[in-house]
């Protein structure tokens, strides 16, 4: 609680008169933004249980010590949603900024800090939640800020939204923000999680992927093989085991056929010109006629990225049957893990898995999803074309490229809703890529990017100018 409040105080008096826009000190503000990814972390928000209230009231705080109103939206009182605005002159539309404020649990005795007190060691802030998701939400409280600090107005209103619930319980955070409270989030397009800035081992960045798309995971979608149980000494041709292996053979054996759109059509064409020649050819033949299925099985067998954001995809990952060895039971299942294109009508997908399976003795049940289906976000916006120029302006040596996600995030229910949605992510090195994992971490260096990049894009999108009053 000390800290908290001490962090509270620091906050406070940082920056406590404006300064113009051309002379922001970007250290200052990056500063700012690690010593509050560093109380983020220290509010323990595993989910579950969550508590993602206590970030939600950390933040509102902060927020209202600077003359910035926002207001609590929640389900649970415990697991609250947090919505800031900062008022432009109304002439566009608003840009939404969210991050979600649980993380996932941790393995204690697996890391060698604690994963939750935000410490610095050789340059970084090591907690749960440092790269998923905290960090987002430390930049964009402190755009917010230092845009108040500034006095400056903006074309459009700027909206932060900090939600709970991403890490698998949605209709406490974005499924009830969306179905309860658009209103309070309607904006023109949106700025979230699920892109990546990439660090090269000598610190320069020369790849900046920003997510446009995702695919839609469907769960609970089961192969059940039914037959006649009996004594394992005699052999039925209807064993379920025996029905369900040849059933998951046949999946396995075949992918589903590719399909491009925007996003990955795009995504190709941009690797392809920082690629090698050989790679650059695989990138720009994945549609060729004669080229395109040996693309393809090259990416099955090599770079399974690639391969997974040609199609939708299907990988059988649990198999259940039987309880004794001398026993052939009734039933036997598999669950299959499904990750569809935007656009897949899963009828015909259901429909297509039972003609391959080919077996009357295999049911394939109906799948279920937590996340809708939206459209890829366009590349042809004000604020895609505002991320191309900060990346230009901060990292000349990088391209911007394009991508479709092949996990989810809640960007999912934003595109669902109209409102298209871009990715990004700080600047990491390959070895920092710890979400989820052991000893997550983000550098303090990377974290004054991340601040520098997202006020720059709100800015140019924002079409800032000093305020006059």
């Amino acid at each position: 609680m000390l800290r908290t409040i001490l962090g509270t105080l620091l906050i406070v008096s940082l920056h406590a008169a404006p300064a113009a826009a051309q002379t922001l000190d970007f250290g200052a503000t990056g500063d700012e933004a690690v010593r509050l990814l560093q109380e983020l972390i220290r509010l323990d928000t595993s989910n579950p249980p969550g508590n993602e209230t206590l970030v939600a009231e950390y933040v509102e705080r902060i927020l209202a010590a600077e003359g910035i109103d926002s207001e609590i939206y929640s389900l649970d009182p415990t697991r609250g949603n947090l919505v800031a605005r900062l008022r432009g002159n109304g002439s566009k539309e608003p840009v939404l900024i969210l991050a979600h404020s649980d993380v996932v649990g941790v393995e204690r005795d697996l890391w060698t800090v604690d994963a939750f007190d935000g410490g610095i060691t050789d340059g970084y802030v090591y907690g749960r939640g440092a790269v998923d998701d905290k960090d987002m939400i430390a930049a964009a409280v402190e755009v917010m800020l230092t845009i108040k600090r500034q006095g400056l107005t903006l074309d459009r209103d700027v909206i932060l939204l900090i939600e709970a619930g991403e890490e698998g319980s949605t209709e406490i955070g974005i499924d009830y923000m969306v179905e309860n409270h658009l209103d309070k989030i309607q904006a023109e397009f949106a700025l979230n999680e699920g892109g990546r800035t990439y660090l090269s081992e000598s610190g320069v960045v020369d790849r900046v992927d920003v997510g446009t798309a995702e695919k839609v995971p469907w769960r609970l979608i089961r192969l059940v093989a039914r037959g006649t149980s009996g004594h394992g000494s005699r052999p039925r041709v209807d064993n379920p085991i025996v029905r369900l292996a040849a059933a998951v053979a046949k999946l396995g054996e075949e992918q589903m056929p590719k399909r491009l759109n925007d996003t990955t059509r795009e995504y190709f064409r941009r690797l392809a010109e920082i690629s090698s020649p050989e790679d650059a050819m695989m990138y720009l033949n994945v549609e060729d006629p004669v080229l395109g299925p040996m693309v393809e099985e090259y990416f099955r067998q090599n770079d399974i990225l690639s391969n997974s954001m040609l199609r939708t995809s299907v990988s059988p990952n649990i198999i259940q049957g039987g309880f004794r060895y001398n026993v052939i039971p009734g039933e036997a299942e598999a669950t299959l893990d499904v990750r569809a294109l935007p656009d897949e009508n899963m009828e015909e997908f259901l429909a297509e898995l039972e003609r391959r399976i080919d077996d009357p003795l295999v049911e394939v049940t109906p799948p279920v999803s937590w996340r809708p289906s939206g459209p890829p976000s366009s590349l042809d916006t004000d604020l895609f074309q505002a991320l191309e120029n900060t990346q230009s302006l901060m990292f000349p040596d990088a391209v911007t490229i394009p991508t479709m996600g092949t996990g989810a995030s809640d960007s999912a229910q934003l595109r669902a809703a109209g409102i298209p949605t871009y990715g990004i992510g700080a600047p990491l090195r390959d070895e920092d890529v710890r979400a989820h994992g052991n000893d997550e971490r983000m550098s303090v260096q990377s974290m004054h990017d991340f601040v520098e990049f997202i006020y720059r894009t709100v800015l140019e999108v924002g079409g800032a100018r000093l305020g006059t009053d």
